[in-house]
């Protein structure tokens, strides 16, 4: 990788610190790649031109002054553009906030801000964070830089699509139902959905008022092109908010082993409540065996003691009841009638419909369920270290923008599966608060990439960032787009 867009992040800090590349010239470099490739990818859509080069320069100053830097110190990055940025357009992807400038920055922002980043553009995402996809009305269609017919994922699309093809150092993004990690999963990048509550959630926007509250299920994590990466990055963002930063300190448990063999591995990689696409399987049962011929040892059949069905009965609900802010209100109010008279209608179009309608009782109801969940989790931690198990149960699939998640079908393996199956895994890991990293492990014969979630304990996240760098060193981790200028033999 000798273009210094697509190093890890922690090189080119390096590098600045080193005063071999400038900041400025940093910034240039990403922009002439923004120049050259943003117009076929569309990843990149607002940017602060100006702020960035004052920025850039200021740097530079400060590196040549030699006081002390930053860790993020002259780095240009991107920030989805859910995330509150001050002076910047912000939209949530929706034409309501087409005009959106924020006045401040969201918590995370001003902490990228302080340890010395340079965001200089907002990355692509659906409306208001929605879909598994990267379009709207404002911006248009996200392309995968692995294949323009296909898509990026989402709901941080553009994110995971900027970071692979080189146009940024890293991105944040947001993850509700795998928004994180379903894009860092279909572009062949690097992505941790932290542990609920350890990252300020506050100034994210998801529907017109939005940036108060922290959503249930929600988090904010980093995007980048290594683990490396994505735990210097974490160490940035997470600790509690300004309000609770006077009586409370996060202090995260160290990893629980240094070597693969030192780790009890569990492997969870396939499941008739939501089967995986072949191609994905292999990639994954290819992981496991080049695991254990490293010396690791792992149980492919332990699980949780959780019934599957849990995720649509109690996940999907709760992420649904979480999102509808989102509802315009004649939505809500077509959701409303279809919760009291459901008789002739999708079962997904329901449950979506009654959650979004739901009492604040039955809510409760379905917390509580979650944390009888939460408890099995716990207790199945207490004899492994970290699961492996599937990001999405597909590679990426080609853009569809007709209909709904509730009308849309994807074919996998050549049968109609239900759209929403996309966020099964994602889901099943996220609703019970977990953390979840996700590297890259292997690429189809049609030269897709693969990823795999590494699970841990809730507040483990760093037992799951050290055990995707040990995976990431034996698989070789991410590659670069043959858009972007990678020249990799890919291998099935």
């Amino acid at each position: 990788m000798t273009e210094p867009g697509l190093r890890s992040a922690i090189e080119l800090a390096t590098a600045i610190r080193a005063r071999e590349l400038s900041a400025v010239e940093l910034l240039d470099h990403y922009l002439d790649r923004v120049d050259r490739l943003n117009p076929t990818v569309n990843a990149l859509v607002t940017f602060d031109l100006d702020g960035a080069r004052a920025r850039a320069r200021a740097a530079d100053q400060a590196t040549m002054a030699g006081g002390p830097l930053g860790a993020l110190h002259g780095l240009p990055c991107s920030i989805k553009d859910a995330l509150a940025t001050a002076g910047v357009r912000t939209t949530g992807g929706a034409v309501e906030l087409t005009d959106n400038v924020p006045g401040v920055d969201a918590p995370v922002v001003a902490r990228l801000a302080a340890a010395g980043a340079n965001v200089f553009a907002k990355s692509n995402l659906p409306r208001w964070s929605g879909d598994m996809q990267a379009f709207n009305e404002i911006f248009g269609t996200t392309n995968n830089p692995w294949d323009l017919t296909r898509g990026p994922g989402g709901s941080s699309g553009g994110a995971s699509a900027a970071v692979a093809a080189g146009l940024s150092a890293f991105d944040i993004g947001t993850d509700i139902g795998g928004s994180i990690r379903g894009p860092a999963h279909l572009c062949g990048i690097c992505g941790h959905k932290p542990s609920f509550g350890i990252v300020p959630a506050l100034g994210y926007i998801d529907h017109v008022t939005a940036g108060l509250t922290e959503p249930d299920v929600n988090v904010l994590g980093p995007l980048a092109r290594s683990v490396d990466d994505l735990s210097l990055l974490l160490d940035v963002i997470a600790g509690p908010t300004d309000d609770r930063a006077p009586g409370w300190r996060l202090e995260l448990p160290g990893p629980r082993g240094s070597r693969l063999a030192d780790l009890r591995i569990a492997a969870w990689l396939d499941d008739p409540a939501c089967p995986v696409s072949s191609d994905t399987a292999t990639a994954l049962d290819g992981l496991v065996r080049t695991i254990e011929g490293a010396g690791g040892t792992v149980d492919r059949a332990a699980r949780p003691g959780i019934d599957p069905e849990v995720v649509r009965r109690v996940g999907l609900p709760l992420v649904s009841a979480a999102t509808s802010p989102g509802r315009t209100d004649d939505e809500f109010e077509h959701f409303r009638r279809i919760a009291d008279s459901p008789e002739g209608h999708d079962p997904t179009l329901v449950m979506r419909a009654r959650a979004s309608a739901m009492h604040h009782r039955d809510w409760l109801l379905l917390t509580e369920e979650r944390e009888r969940v939460r408890e099995r989790w716990a207790q199945f931690f207490t004899r492994f270290d970290v699961l492996l198990c599937p990001v999405l149960m597909t590679t990426a699939f080609e853009h569809q923008q007709e209909g709904t998640l509730y009308t849309r079908t994807l074919r996998v393996d050549g049968v109609d599966r239900p759209y929403a199956d996309i966020i099964w895994w994602t889901i099943l890991i996220g609703m019970a608060y977990l953390p979840s990293t996700v590297v890259p492990v292997g690429w189809t014969a049609s030269g897709l990439p693969v990823g795999v979630q590494v699970v841990g304990p809730y507040l483990g996240d760093r037992s799951t960032l050290a055990a995707a760098r040990l995976i990431e060193r034996l698989t070789g981790g991410y590659r670069v787009p043959p858009l972007a200028g990678g020249d990799q033999e890919i291998a099935p």
